[in-house]
């Protein structure tokens, strides 16, 4: 980790393909901080850029000059659980890396059909490193009819309770077949049990249809984030 003005960076040279081991996160950089020029500075070995902005308002004022610099501009929603605790027929398991690192790779492969075998390779194995990211972590996942995962998501809670669902995912060709509710069930159920009044949150496309399928599940929608991407 390097401190920065408004943040820090983090970097991993095992991980070097990786946006989330490899970006600036910043909550609100000083006036006059030349961000585009921070990160050329802090990431100028990869090949991509990534920038997160926590403060609404900073981000809002950074976007217009990150967006002429050549960078895509993410939003995301912060969105809290409300309750009640979803119910959905059977349950997903805990498993290990290990077993869901076939499915994990095919789907890889086919969101970066041009990527290299190292990038892929990475991108699986990047889960490892987020053991650390929590006192409690798990790799829940949900079997499809013929044994075979088709939907998985990370759990990670603090020791206060705090827990959130993260990398929530199912498998193009098994799309529809209520796989991620039982992911979803089961991580909301696990985080309950261990803390009833804890605060339970994922964070959610701003563009894109899931945070739909979130509030449907009880999701409330309290703040969002920002990401600015270049590659």
């Amino acid at each position: 980790m390097v401190e920065l003005p408004g943040g820090f960076a983090v970097l991993s040279d095992r991980y070097a393909y990786s946006h989330e081991h490899n970006q600036l996160v910043l909550d609100a950089p000083p006036s006059g901080v030349d961000v585009a020029a921070l990160a050329d500075e802090v990431l100028g070995h990869l090949k991509h850029r990534r920038i997160a902005v926590f403060d609404d308002a900073a981000a809002l004022a950074l976007a217009p000059g990150l967006v002429a610099a050549g960078y895509q501009h993410e939003v995301e929603l912060v969105m809290v659980h409300r309750g009640p605790l979803p119910s959905a027929p059977g349950s997903a398991e805990q498993v290990e890396l290990a077993q869901l690192a076939p499915a994990l790779e095919r789907q890889w492969r086919n969101w970066l059909p041009w990527a290299s075998d190292d990038s892929i390779g990475q991108l699986v194995a990047r889960r490892n490193a987020r053991q650390a990211g929590a006192e409690r972590v798990l790799i829940l996942a949900a079997r499809d009819e013929d044994g075979e995962f088709g939907s998985w998501a990370d759990l990670y809670q603090d020791a206060a309770g705090t827990a959130q669902i993260e990398d929530v995912a199912t498998a193009d060709e098994r799309q529809r077949r209520g796989l991620a509710d039982r992911v979803m069930a089961t991580a909301l159920r696990l985080a309950a049990e261990r803390a009833p009044d804890g605060l339970r949150f994922l964070v959610a496309d701003a563009e894109d249809w899931p945070q739909q399928w979130y509030a449907r599940l009880g999701f409330v929608t309290v703040g969002r984030t920002h990401g600015f991407v270049r590659m």
